[in-house]
């Protein structure tokens, strides 16, 4: 486990890969200081960096080499897009993108810092690696005072997808990060528990309307608002966007998403985690083939805060599946809806 003391601690061989990518090392150092982040990036070295959303493993969006890391650590298709995240909304105009259009300064206003990743025309500042042949680059300013400050110091743009191996369970603490990736990223940012604990929304500005390409905890209903205008729905000719392929977000046991806990009591000749709210009086007491009962809450915020960790508990139970119960649809409850249902495309 990952202790503070000071501004940093060493760690050395804490978990060794099998599949680590050629170049990487045997030693993590853990920081909790902007400036040490900011070095370690301007150095062209991967680090993993703590957002609202989840913790991402960031790169120099400029650095082809750090790129070809970042995809090589991942084990992320190449022809996947990564979000850039930037330090402030002026930064985000300085060339990043070819054009600003009036949607996106609208939706910066309402929603950056925050979850909110806006698709734009890619201008000339991104290496062609981050923008993995769309044409088009994902920008992002993360609601995390101490990972802005770390991409201001480090006067670049940072590649920056979510800090696990590639199609896996995303990570929500520095211990996430470090547990999956071990030594294979220089340095992790810690700044503790993220707060939303699912990714970004991404609302794609290419096309002729707005439209979602993910959802996130900024529900369509708030970018209609913004925006005055309907999103479309409609997803042909959209560009490849971080997140969206079927089967992502897969822990490593098998996962069954259901509307109602009845199925899951029904499944005695499983031995099951399930993700649930606890409180329900059909667990008093818990029925024997549910060896792990993960707690949701009724709260589709708190369940989508916690989504990542009970996951990965439930991966480390003794169980032979993942059941999950899904929360009602609106609001994050819908991102929440569709990170379970990617990982159990997954299985």
């Amino acid at each position: 486990m990952i202790s503070r003391s000071g501004t940093s601690v060493r760690i050395s061989k804490p978990y060794r890969h099998p599949n680590a990518a050629a170049g990487c090392h045997d030693t993590c150092v853990i920081t909790y200081t902007a400036a040490a982040a900011a070095e370690a990036l301007r150095a062209g070295k991967l680090v993993a960096l703590p957002t609202e959303t989840v913790y991402g493993l960031g790169a120099d969006a400029t650095n082809a080499d750090a790129l070809a890391r970042l995809y090589a650590v991942k084990g992320r298709p190449t022809d996947h897009p990564s979000i850039v995240h930037v330090a402030d909304v002026a930064e985000a105009r300085a060339g990043w993108a070819s054009a600003w259009p009036d949607a996106a300064e609208r939706l910066a206003e309402a929603f950056w810092p925050g979850p909110l990743t806006i698709i734009l025309p890619a201008g000339a500042r991104p290496d062609p690696a981050a923008l993995g042949g769309t044409g088009t680059v994902a920008l992002r300013i993360p609601d995390c005072e101490l990972t802005r400050e770390a991409i201001r110091l480090s006067g670049t743009g940072i590649a920056a997808p979510s800090a696990n191996r590639f199609g896996r369970v995303s990570p929500t603490t520095a211990q996430h990060v470090l547990d999956d990736l071990g030594s294979d990223v220089d340095l992790i940012l810690d700044d503790g528990p993220c707060s939303v604990g699912v990714e970004s929304t991404i609302v794609d500005l290419t096309g002729p309307s707005p439209r979602v390409l993910r959802p996130g905890a900024i529900t369509s209903e708030m970018l209609e608002a913004t925006l005055g205008t309907t999103l479309s729905t409609s997803l042909e000719t959209a560009p490849r966007a971080p997140g969206t392929l079927a089967a992502h977000y897969a822990p490593r046991l098998a996962v069954v998403v259901i509307e109602a806990v009845d199925a899951a009591l029904e499944m005695t000749g499983l031995r099951i985690a399930l993700l649930a709210d606890a409180s329900d009086s059909r667990f008093n007491p818990v029925p024997s083939h549910i060896v792990t009962l993960l707690d949701t809450s009724t709260s589709s915020a708190l369940y989508a805060e916690r989504l990542y960790a009970l996951l990965r508990e439930a991966d480390d139970s003794a169980a032979d599946r993942i059941v999950a119960v899904l929360p009602p649809a609106g609001g994050v409850g819908d991102a929440v809806r569709d990170r379970l249902t990617r990982a159990a495309a997954g299985a």
